[in-house]
This record gives structure tokens, sequence and C-alpha cells, in this order.
């Protein structure tokens, strides 16, 4: 078993109405240095966001969210971003935006197995 490592995240949010700055949590993204280990994971409850806001175009909205998935993965099929180094990714993906998908702020932890950790804080924070 390893020791505990160093890990980082962000909750990926809905943000309809960036003026009103109201969010609805969707995903999670979990980045752990020493295992090179970089994925988002997302859920997204199509009739809560409807409830949330009815003027959302969901399949444009998944398709912001695969992106980001892809861009965890890393590879020539997630563009020039996803060519970058595993923590040049984590950074990009994590960066402030002003748009309908967001991140919160990074948050540090410590962890063995960052895939059950991932899993662990997707159920906390977002379903």
């Amino acid at each position: 078993m390893q020791g505990n490592q160093l890990f980082e995240y962000a909750v990926i949010r809905i943000v309809p109405r960036v003026e009103r700055e109201e969010f609805l949590n969707v995903g999670v993204i979990l980045y752990c240095p020493k295992q090179k280990f970089l994925k988002a994971k997302y859920q997204l409850n199509k009739k809560r966001i409807a409830h949330f806001c009815d003027q959302i175009d969901i399949d444009e909205l998944e398709e912001h969210l695969k992106t980001f998935e892809r861009i965890s993965l890393g590879g020539k099929q997630a563009g020039p971003i996803g060519q970058l180094p595993i923590a040049e990714r984590f950074r990009w993906l994590t960066a402030t935006r002003s748009t309908i998908v967001q991140t919160s702020k990074v948050h540090p932890g410590f962890c063995s197995d960052p895939e059950e950790t991932l899993e662990k804080l997707f159920e906390q924070l977002v379903l």
C-alpha cells in the first residue's frame, strides 16, 4: 500500500447566468501528481438542471463537459491542450472563467487512492 500523497481537486459547476453567481455542481476534477493521475467525472441530471434554468442547451453543455474528460485523459484526440503535460492540463481546466461551465477554487488533500478519492468527492459534492 502506498502512503498518502498530495492531491488537488476542483468542483465543476454549471453557472447559467454568470451575473447572478448561482451554480449547480455537476462534476469533479482530481489531480494527483505523484501517481500521474488526472481525471474528471461528471453527471448531468437533466431534470434538476431544467428546474434550475430551463434555457440551457443540455446537448451543448454535455459537449463542454466531455471536453473536460478528454483533456484530463490527454492525447491527440483532446487537441493541443490535451497534449500539454498533466500539471498544465489541470491548471488549464481549473483556470478562472466567466462562462456557463466553471470550476471552484482548487482544494488540496491527501489520499492513497486517487480513483477512490474522486468517487468519494463526487458522491459528496455532486450527487
